[in-house]
């Protein structure tokens, strides 16, 4: 699966974001080795603690459902659903991944006009 197709992915899931509080909607799509695609957006929550990030929404979706090793994850967001340049994943969101992932794995992050952008885990 191509990155361009993960993150058309993850815009979809942006799209479902419930962020009345932040208004910044983000979108994940994680790639298992099994081929299968599970999506996450962040769910937002008055009470904060409660939040969970699109990233740590698709990485549990996917635990939940049996995979346990990943290929790649494609992240996207922005202010009401608009991006404006990429969105990395938050240190807690890297945390998790590092519980599943090598210091290799690749992130895709989206920018504006289609960009993306390419980083690792370990980055």
């Amino acid at each position: 699966m191509t990155p361009e197709v993960l993150m058309e992915l993850a815009r979809e899931a942006m799209g479902r974001a419930y962020a009345p509080y932040s208004k910044f909607q983000v979108g994940a799509a994680l790639l298992g080795e099994s081929g299968r695609v599970y999506v996450g957006c962040n769910v937002e929550n008055a009470a904060y603690g409660p939040t969970c990030c699109a990233e740590r929404t698709a990485f549990f979706s996917a635990v939940a459902q049996g995979e346990r090793r990943f290929q790649a994850l494609a992240v996207l967001g922005g202010m009401g659903g608009v991006v404006s340049r990429p969105a990395a994943p938050c240190g807690v969101c890297r945390q998790v991944m590092a519980e599943f992932c090598p210091p290799d794995f690749p992130i895709y992050m989206g920018g504006p006009d289609g960009q993306i952008e390419k980083h690792t885990l370990s980055e």
